[in-house]
């Protein structure tokens, strides 16, 4: 061991840092920065950490297309609601009637058991069929018209309703289909005159209001 530590003078002062080429390098790094903006690249996965905080949706929409459903993409969903109402609403009016008749034929036990589940099995499938026949029409219509019009408004609503009471009702005979024509078109003026309601609130709502 060398005594050159005796011949120095005694201090106080801290002793200098020794070079170590990691600690310099790490103490030197400055973080590299985006071109777009002041935010600092991560030097591990070398991307541009801004990336990670996007406010805006993520869902990824060719240039020109619509944001919303359109016609064909909702009739599979209008289609199997329909027959699912049109079956809830049969079964209810099924035990009503199966009531009503083994109640006035005084029938009891495993007789009006049956008799309670042949009324709900036969109106609950004959509605769910009327309303599925229904929204497959409509909906077939509404298809039809977005593809030959290249647009999806409200008149095409209204035409399709009309056609799906015309085309319903076509075997029953000229005035019966003009009477399904008839209820298609008030059902589906009235469903665009709500549509129409609701937007003209929505836009009233988001502007100003003077007292």
């Amino acid at each position: 061991m060398s005594d050159d530590y005796l011949r120095k003078p005694f201090s106080l002062a801290p002793a200098p840092a020794v070079d170590d080429p990691q600690t310099s390098a790490s103490t030197n790094y400055t973080p590299a920065t985006s071109t777009f903006s002041n935010t600092p690249v991560s030097p591990y996965l070398n991307y541009d950490s801004r990336f990670l905080r996007q406010a805006q949706p993520e869902f990824i929409f060719p240039e020109g297309a619509n944001k919303q459903r359109g016609r064909f993409e909702l009739a599979f969903s209008q289609i199997g609601t329909s027959v699912m109402i049109g079956g809830g609403i049969g079964g209810l009016a099924g035990v009503y009637n199966g009531f009503k008749v083994t109640n006035a034929l005084n029938q009891t036990g495993k007789l009006r058991r049956t008799q309670l589940i042949n009324h709900v099995m036969k109106q609950g499938s004959g509605t769910a069929n009327t309303l599925g026949t229904l929204a497959v029409l409509y909906s077939a219509c509404g298809v039809l018209l977005q593809y030959a019009r290249d647009q999806d408004d409200n008149v095409n609503t209204v035409i399709a309703g009309t056609a799906t009471g015309l085309l319903y009702k076509s075997t029953a005979g000229l005035r019966k289909c003009a009477l399904g024509g008839a209820i298609g078109l008030g059902i589906s003026s009235l469903y665009c005159l709500y549509l129409l309601a609701q937007e003209s609130n929505n836009t009233n709502s988001s502007s100003p209001k003077f007292l």
